[in-house]
């Protein structure tokens, strides 16, 4: 099955089958939740499926039976498959008994190994997510990927492609997901929401909440996030239009990174409304965006963005998102922008 999002991304794929320029190394990027292993898996099956994935036939049912998504209560290096030419590999439970971090070298040198020896039909090794992988992982992939088997393709699964080493990247065919707030993803997210609560949300701000990552819409809604994200939301557009509401921010306790990512969110769209020169459906976000500087808009969503790359340190988040909301309530009447205090400090 084909998620109507990931359209785009399979008729890049499909083209090369076609023409017969498949690389040996394929990268899959896109968002947490975006459906990348969905993706690979239908990829898998219309390679080598007589049929172009039938989901019927004898290796069709041998891929359905793979489960390489669940965690093992005991550590292996690498995954195989049902079907004899294909392997995964994540992270696993190391020697001691705890969940990895990272994908670790002695688990690439075993896939590495794997796909090392001829096969007469295609072999698949699928590395996810490979952002994951540490330095000593990376580098030791890095020589299979220079030297490729013939009739072998490695599929790379990735978060956040710039997390991997430009060797990496240079030898591999990127394909991207990106995130989608399209009619036919709207009304995906609508099937799969139960028919009696239905009519009580639009699918459309529910896409819009989860930043256009449809299966993060529907988690969010069983958890009530959407309703989190919202307070969240009118809360950051209150402040921005009477900046005491500074004041008033305990909701965002522990919460600082998504907060960030939810302001992320409406700067990016309050910037759209302002290229695109006419009103968005929220009117708070309108009043905000005709006081404010484009200058200023950009600087934010910049400072923005750096700020949730530093939530992968050991950074104060609190303060941090502090720092940042001081500039967000006086967005619409700055004069000149301020430098913000913890990013001289990273």
């Amino acid at each position: 099955m084909m998620f109507p999002w990931h359209k785009k991304a399979s008729d890049k794929l499909d083209k090369m089958i076609e023409q017969n320029h498949m690389p040996h190394a394929l990268l899959i990027t896109g968002v947490e939740k975006i459906g990348k292993f969905d993706f690979t898996q239908s990829l898998i099956k219309k390679l080598l499926c007589p049929k172009a994935s039938c989901d019927r036939c004898e290796l069709c049912n041998a891929l359905n039976n793979d489960d390489p998504m669940s965690e093992l209560d005991h550590s292996v290096l690498i995954r195989r498959s049902h079907y004899p030419n294909l392997i995964y590999c994540r992270t696993e439970l190391n020697d001691s008994g705890s969940m990895s971090k990272d994908i670790r070298v002695d688990q690439i040198r075993a896939f590495c190994e794997s796909l090392g020896k001829t096969a007469e039909s295609l072999q698949i090794g699928v590395v996810f997510y490979a952002d994951q992988m540490n330095n000593n992982a990376a580098n030791s992939l890095l020589k299979t990927l220079e030297e490729p088997r013939q009739n072998t393709l490695i599929i790379l699964l990735a978060h956040n492609a710039d997390r991997l080493p430009m060797t990496i990247l240079s030898r591999c065919q990127a394909i991207h997901i990106n995130p989608s707030y399209d009619k036919e993803t709207a009304e995906w997210v609508a099937d799969q929401i139960d028919i009696d609560t239905r009519s009580d949300y639009d699918p459309m701000q529910l896409l819009d909440s989860a930043h256009g990552v449809p299966h993060r819409a529907i988690d969010d809604l069983k958890v009530d996030f959407y309703f989190q994200y919202q307070s969240w939301q009118n809360l950051l557009l209150e402040i921005a239009l009477s900046p005491t509401k500074i004041k008033d921010t305990e909701i965002f306790s522990d919460n600082e990174l998504d907060v960030l990512k939810c302001l992320q969110h409406l700067i990016s769209e309050g910037i759209k409304i302002k290229i695109l020169n006419h009103d968005g459906a929220n009117l708070e976000l309108n009043k905000v965006i005709e006081k404010s500087s484009f200058n200023h808009l950009f600087k934010l969503l910049d400072d923005t963005n750096q700020a949730i790359s530093l939530s992968q340190t050991t950074v104060n988040m609190k303060l941090l998102l502090d720092n940042v909301l001081v500039v967000w309530s006086h967005i619409t009447n700055l004069k000149k922008y301020p430098a913000i205090t913890n990013f001289q400090e990273h």
